[in-house]
């Protein structure tokens, strides 16, 4: 029989709001979006076109896309980002071993038996040779942009040698209120808090080494060459066919090809010649005085969350009030410099950052790669929002191993694609309750749309500028289909599947599910998975399906690949996603809290073999903090994770976590898990 967890009911909601998050992580990471209205109001169809011979030309493809399989490249220590489409599959038939972490709301981590985990990295710690020891009651904007930043999110690793490595974390946003004692609003902030806060954001690079004779990892001690912070302040370089264009000039960078920082950093990637792609979402809140931006820019603005009516000085976290960028009143074009994916060389701290335009401009959830059959580079995004859109990007040139300065281009020429997805069902069977159709499964076709390559547009009526700053408008002129909050992208390295986590979506209605997003209002979320054609990347059509339908395993709405649900975990809002060896699917969750009065966790599930759809909890994350990163590392033997949040609806007088020191207030850290045995995690 599966191992599997003990059922038992789930725990009473606690302090559920909006769109599954707490009423704090609306208000500090995505600027309260869940409470406005979806910024797509485009008229594309929600189920794509449906046609009679979808289900036909579905079989064709998917007899095409049994291809030759493939792997990871396994190029020093870079883990399972991207696929080599010419080698073989590996395991078939994986098994997760470990006995699931039963549901809790502990203020703790919690992983299985026979694993421990410590913390390596957490806010305030040293980054920089001279950075001062964290002083919580003494903090100042030149310390922080020396230590380790806020709120971590993605992680990323590259091992150098067997004990020591690189981690990349992003610091995608602050809460000032469990950062500073009395914090009201950024109108009343001391303009040396608003510094601070700005400092907190962007990314760190840190040497780690691993604890003799343990599976721990904690920062290196001795030199740390490759150290770096990255902040809200650092200078960045514009690159690709929309770098100069007028939409990004502004009054302080008249070429439109410098920007200083880099904002709400959430998921990312790696590349295969070893760089960070690291992806700017939520930027939109940061700015103010869109209300007396010119008429012209309004439309984009608005479509991009950016308010544009009303009194947009609410007070969240007031950059402007330390420069004048971020008013758009001012400076109309600040707000297009943000939003892109951000390539960074982990191992040269002197190079500039690059903010690649030929990837376009969302709230970018993800980037990851995968080689083409080819030797080209696709990279994978999706775009956080209600009702928004899954992107591609696919490389003119092809990757060259061992050349950085070659693949150094890889990303500014190419051609972005938008999806278009086609279910197979008849329509009436579709009726938003989740109810599988008489096929047995929610699955069809999907075609990846052409929007422009480098130096033409394929959208009518927008330039190539317009369509990679204002990519939005343009795949809602394309067609593309919208998705339930389309976040991390992942190409698994064993089979070359691609999935992609839809978190959740309570603004669709019964009348406006899918195929592909099948249940209305969708609070659970779900996870989509690609084949891609001829198992391609660079390939324009794709067969999909829905594995994995979330929720509480007694919901009859929720489906997982098959799988005998008296034996599965219960997931909810699936966010990031990472593989381990073996080609199990690693779920991170943000929003458990409010969706099944559970604490956020790390979940896995072979999505291969007899075992497909067997979902069980690996780790549980403290009281109020989502789950973050996750990262396996290639050799299978540590978990990267970060618990991002905790106690996010307290405050400095009244904290509602103290994780992980216990010394009154919460530090957002990054954590290591290993097996106390030596064995690979999962097995």
């Amino acid at each position: 029989m599966p191992e599997s967890a003990p059922r038992r009911p789930l725990l009473p909601l606690i302090g559920q709001v909006g769109g599954g998050r707490s009423r704090a992580t609306c208000r500090f990471r995505c600027g309260d979006a869940c409470f406005h209205d979806a910024p797509n109001t485009s008229g594309n169809a929600y189920f794509g076109d449906i046609f009679t011979a979808a289900l036909s030309r579905r079989n064709a493809l998917r007899a095409g896309a049994v291809g030759a399989g493939v792997s990871a490249l396994g190029l020093g220590g870079l883990g399972p980002a991207y696929a080599d489409p010419k080698r073989g599959r590996g395991t078939r038939n994986p098994r997760l071993r470990f006995k699931s972490v039963a549901p809790n709301t502990d203020d703790k981590v919690t992983v299985p038996h026979g694993y421990d985990h410590n913390v390596v990295a957490r806010w305030g710690d040293p980054v920089l040779p001279d950075a001062p020891e964290f002083d919580f009651e003494n903090q100042s904007a030149a310390a922080q942009e020396k230590q380790f930043g806020y709120n971590c999110d993605y992680v990323g690793f590259r091992q150098l040698d067997a004990d020591r490595g690189l981690l990349w974390v992003n610091h995608e946003y602050t809460n000032e209120t469990l950062m500073f004692a009395g914090y009201t609003d950024g109108n009343d902030a001391d303009p040396e808090q608003i510094l601070i806060s700005m400092a907190a954001h962007g990314g760190s690079i840190v040497e780690i080494e691993r604890i003799t004779g343990t599976g721990a990892w904690r920062l290196a001690t001795g030199e740390r060459r490759f150290n770096r912070r990255i902040t809200a302040k650092t200078r960045m370089e514009l690159t690709g066919p929309a770098a100069g264009a007028e939409l990004l000039r502004t009054e302080g960078d008249p070429t439109g090809t410098e920007v200083f920082g880099m904002l709400n950093n959430c998921s990312g990637g790696m590349t295969p010649w070893g760089t960070i792609l690291t992806c700017e979402e939520n930027f939109n809140q940061y700015f103010v005085g869109g209300e007396d931006a010119p008429a012209e820019a309004k439309p984009a603005l608005k479509r991009y969350g950016i308010k544009v009516e009303g009194d947009t000085r609410d007070g969240n976290r007031r950059f402007d009030r330390a420069e004048e960028r971020f008013d758009l009143s001012r400076h109309p074009n600040e707000a297009n410099r943000f939003g892109y994916v951000v390539e960074i060389d982990p191992t040269d701290p002197a190079s500039t950052p690059r903010k690649r335009t030929m990837l376009g401009r969302v709230k970018h959830e993800g980037a990851n790669p995968r080689l083409t059959r080819d030797g080209r580079v696709a990279v994978y995004m999706g775009d956080d929002e209600r009702f928004d859109y899954m992107y591609k990007f696919v490389s003119d040139k092809k990757y060259r191993s061992g050349s950085r300065r070659h693949n150094g281009t890889l990303l500014d020429s190419g051609t972005l694609y938008v999806a278009k997805l086609t279910g197979d069902s008849p329509a009436e069977e579709i009726d938003g309750s989740g109810t599988l159709p008489s096929d047995g499964e929610f699955d069809g076709s999907g075609q990846w749309i052409p929007l422009c390559n480098a130096t033409e547009s394929f959208v009518e009526g927008f330039t190539v500028a317009e369509v990679l700053v204002h990519t939005r408008l343009a795949a809602d002129a394309a067609g593309a289909t919208k998705m339930d909050r389309p976040e991390d992208f992942e190409p698994n390295p064993v089979t070359g599947k691609v999935y992609c986590a839809l978190t959740n979506n309570t603004s669709r209605e019964p009348g406006q599910a899918d195929e592909p997003n099948p249940r209305g209002p969708n609070k659970f979320g779900h996870v989509l998975e690609i084949t891609e054609q001829g198992n391609d990347a660079g390939a324009e059509k794709f067969a999909w399906s829905v594995p994995l339908v979330c929720g509480d395993p007694d919901d009859e709405s929720t489906y997982f690949a098959g799988f005998d649900k008296s034996k599965v975990a219960p997931i909810s809002a699936p966010d990031n996603l990472t593989f381990d060896d073996q080609g199990n699917l690693w779920i991170a969750t943000d929003g458990q809290g409010s969706k099944l009065g559970i604490n956020d966790g790390l979940h896995a599930v072979p999505m291969e073999g007899r075992f497909r759809g067997e979902l069980k909890t690996f780790a549980t994350v403290p009281v109020g903090a989502e789950c973050c990163g996750p990262f396996v590392t290639e050799d299978n033997l540590t978990v990267f994770l970060a618990p991002q949040h905790p106690g996010e609806d307290g405050t400095v007088e009244s904290p509602q976590s103290t994780w992980p020191d216990r010394q009154g207030f919460p530090r957002p850290s990054v954590i290591s898990i290993w097996h106390t045995r030596g064995k690979k995690v999962g097995r």
